[in-house]
């Protein structure tokens, strides 16, 4: 089968008729539903919580506040991936609005809501932090106590934690190379500014949902969760049990895109059905969805030295991540935004400080894009800033710079498979780049072009298994923990397994993770599934067809190497009429299916106090390039042209691949037009779809386009989200052209603009 042919998803029909089951349409008979009673405060002291109002209310079966979790032998009531910081229920104090301090379980939604709302809650206040700066200065209230003897180690970190104790700080990532002092000193121009991105929503169509229940001394838990194997520890973990005495079954998902890593209601809905006996389920509103995640709030600043031909000799860099009010995985955000803000360039003396700071605003975590966006938004506004005060063309000045293979990052590992010039020069080409970055429409308008670069790691070291088996009826399975997010991995993952097998990909069926049933995967996330998971598929049904041929051999009196597979059967080569089925081959073996099991792994990791080793096992490479234009009277902003280029080793399915682009770079645009997260003193403002906005179809460019590059024997290489990182800061490199102002803070709001378009005449003035 080849890989240029285009293979539509193995679930369309039902995907557009509507008929999938995500995990908020699952129930079962006699369950209960769920309601979270949330703070009102950022930060206080729990002095009183007064339940009985709420069973005044019909139908209600459960009121639980944190004094009842004793009653649950073994609970350990606090989990968290990274670092383990999260109780299940607000115990003694709260850490921001939305924090969970009561349960309610009752026999229909609307009356677990109603009770919720009669739960009243008193407070005494305490003081509060919002930014990530603040939060580490040393008169800053502490939201955590991080103490060296304490165990604070979550079962999903796989690199060194490097907390500040007696801070804010839950992890410091360092990475030095060089000696940045004489980077700076052989500089003939440094240049230092500083680069800020706001909080934002995942706003996934389908919100979190989850279902529990206990069966025989099991918690079984359905629930819509892009790790279902973590899921599983952490539970276990907090109840005291065995994993294989807790089971995850994962629906397909109606979007994730990151809200959905790690733990966020299922240790809830395992406490109300231990307490109540009874399925409990839990379904959070829209309102529910913005205090639960968002992106990490960041700043950046970055310390440049330069040469007057336009040679890097030093990058000094400075983040600072807003985790939230609890971990979750903002330490590895840290670490990997940390490496990341080096970009794919040649440079000889690197110092970066990446710090994971707790705040009182709600857990930020996963994001598309994962620690990326945030940090090419500010390294790739200063590579035009930089290549301005030289007077070279940005995209020149990148060229000089970039990364070649062979040669080695920051980190000290050797790049191979390097293909970042061609990136950029595909999306100079679609910008007509050669023509003009600059220019002013026929009714007054500033037009501009800007690009940008995008140098993304995966996670590494990582594992993920496979089985693929076939039955007596011929039919071919694959058992994978991948998660259907909604892109398409089923149907690639089928594809893996039929081209060696020799049938159409159509007629495999792919299982949805279980614990019980489907093997070990780290998590779908980080771009990974196409390349890790794949590959264990992939060798798998090489496995089996391997063993089909060697059960047929000896029914055929034939060598396995003069055989071959047609659909269902095995035949002699050249002699068609000589042929065994596949389900005869199984049903002589005496099982009911014959499976072959495969691990792929990759192997890498950082050392703590340097941050030098092994990154990624591979990196993902795109560039990005924008055409704006900008009303000098409105500030609007108009995306004429948004072009996209990834480099993507060999695509196995065209159609999923150009959705996942198109995808990524639409959620660039609105990071980099109307995105963000608005608080007062810890009040989220924008709490709705009428206040957060998303782009609408009227918000797409004028020309919305992409090239997905491929290398003849190449691996495959994940990606998922490799457009969406690079998008903002095209746009916002396009705009800062356009206006001929220095832009440094995400969204490109009309307001915003039209501020920097004033300031800048003001000073021409």
């Amino acid at each position: 089968m080849s890989g240029r042919t285009t293979f539509g998803m193995i679930d369309a029909w039902e995907r557009v008729t509507a008929r999938i089951r995500l995990s908020q349409d699952v129930s079962i008979p006699g369950m209960l539903h769920a309601a979270v009673v949330r703070s009102t405060i950022p930060h206080g002291r729990l002095r009183r919580i007064e339940t009985s109002g709420a069973w005044t209310v019909p139908g209600v079966v459960a009121v639980v506040t944190a004094a009842d979790l004793a009653r649950i032998p073994n609970l350990r009531p606090v989990y968290g991936p990274q670092i383990e910081d999260q109780p299940v229920l607000a115990h003694e104090r709260v850490r921001y609005v939305g924090d969970m301090v009561a349960l309610v379980a009752a026999e229909n939604a609307r009356a677990a809501r109603e009770a919720a709302a009669r739960v009243v809650v008193e407070y005494d206040p305490l003081p509060a932090v919002f930014d990530p700066i603040e939060a580490l200065r040393p008169d800053a209230p502490l939201i955590h106590e991080l103490r060296p003897e304490e165990p604070h180690r979550g079962h999903a970190v796989y690199f060194g934690l490097r907390p500040i104790f007696g801070t804010n700080c839950c992890n410091h990532f360092r990475l030095y190379t060089g000696d940045i002092e004489r980077g700076f000193a052989e500089a003939d121009l440094v240049l230092e500014e500083t680069f800020r991105v706001p909080a934002a929503q995942h706003v996934a169509m389908e919100p979190h949902a989850a279902l529990a229940y206990w069966e025989d001394g099991r918690l079984v838990v359905i629930s819509g969760t892009q790790t279902p194997f973590n899921t599983r520890q952490i539970l276990a973990q907090l109840f005291g049990l065995a994993p294989e005495q807790v089971r995850v079954i994962v629906p397909p998902m109606g979007g994730s895109f990151g809200s959905k890593v790690f733990p966020r209601i299922e240790p809830q809905v395992a406490v109300l059905a231990y307490l109540t006996g009874r399925p409990v389920k839990l379904v959070l509103d829209r309102y529910e969805e913005f205090v639960t995640l968002t992106r990490h709030a960041t700043v950046v600043t970055i310390r440049l030295g330069l040469t007057r031909d336009g040679r890097i000799t030093a990058k000094r860099v400075q983040a600072y991540w807003s985790t939230g009010a609890y971990a979750d995985c903002g330490p590895d955000v840290a670490r990997k935004g940390g490496f990341g803000s080096v970009g794919p360039y040649r440079i000889p003396h690197v110092a970066v400080d990446s710090y994971c700071v707790y705040t009182n605003l709600p857990p930020a975590g996963a994001f598309r894009g994962y620690a990326v966006t945030e940090v090419v938004w500010a390294s790739e506004r200063m590579m035009d800033i930089a290549a301005d005060a030289l007077g070279l063309d940005p995209l020149e000045f990148r060229l000089r710079n970039l990364l070649h293979d062979g040669e080695q990052f920051a980190t000290g590992e050797t790049l191979h498979d390097v293909h970042f010039r061609e990136c950029l020069e595909a999306v100079a080409r679609a910008l007509h780049w050669e023509q003009g970055s600059r220019a002013r429409s026929p009714e007054g308008r500033l037009r501009a072009k800007g690009l940008a670069v995008v140098m993304k790691g995966m996670t590494t070291p990582s594992r993920s298994e496979a089985r693929v088996g076939v039955d007596r009826a011929g039919r071919v399975t694959v058992y994978s923990s991948t998660v259907e997010l909604g892109q398409g991995a089923r149907t690639v993952l089928a594809q893996l397994a039929a081209e060696p097998l020799e049938i159409p990909y159509t007629t495999v069926r792919v299982v949805d993770p279980d614990t019980d049933r489907t093997p070990f995967d780290n998590r779908t996330t980080s771009s990974r599934s196409t390349y890790m998971m794949g590959n264990a598929v992939r060798q798998a049904a090489e496995a089996l067809a391997r063993r089909l041929r060697e059960l047929a051999a000896e029914r055929l009196e034939a060598a396995p190497e003069d055989l071959e597979l047609l659909p269902g059967a095995v035949c002699v080569r050249g002699v068609p009429e000589r042929c065994v089925s596949w389900g005869e081959l199984v049903t002589a073996t005496g099982s009911d299916e014959l499976q072959e099991h495969a691990v792929f792994r990759n192997e890498g990791g950082l050392d703590p106090e340097t941050g030098h080793g092994i990154a990624s096992s591979h990196w993902h490479q795109g560039a990005a390039g924008a055409e704006v234009e900008v009303d000098p009277e409105t500030g609007q902003v108009r995306i004429l042209r948004l072009h996209a280029a990834v480099y993507a080793g060999r695509v196995v399915n065209q159609l999923t691949a150009a959705l996942q682009n198109e995808g990524s770079m639409i959620m660039g645009l609105g990071s980099a037009l109307f995105e963000e997260l608005v608080y007062d003193e810890g009040q989220p403002l924008t709490t709705n779809l009428s206040d957060y906005l998303i782009p609408s179809f009227l918000d797409l460019p004028v020309t919305l386009s992409h090239d997905l590059l491929e290398c003849p024997g190449a691996e495959v290489h994940g990606l998922g989200e490799t457009a969406l990182p690079p998008v903002p800061a095209a746009i916002g490199n396009a705009v800062a052209r356009a206006i001929g102002a220095c832009l440094t803070e995400l969204p490109l709001t009309p307001e915003r603009v039209l501020r920097a378009l004033r300031a800048t005449r003001q000073e021409a003035s």
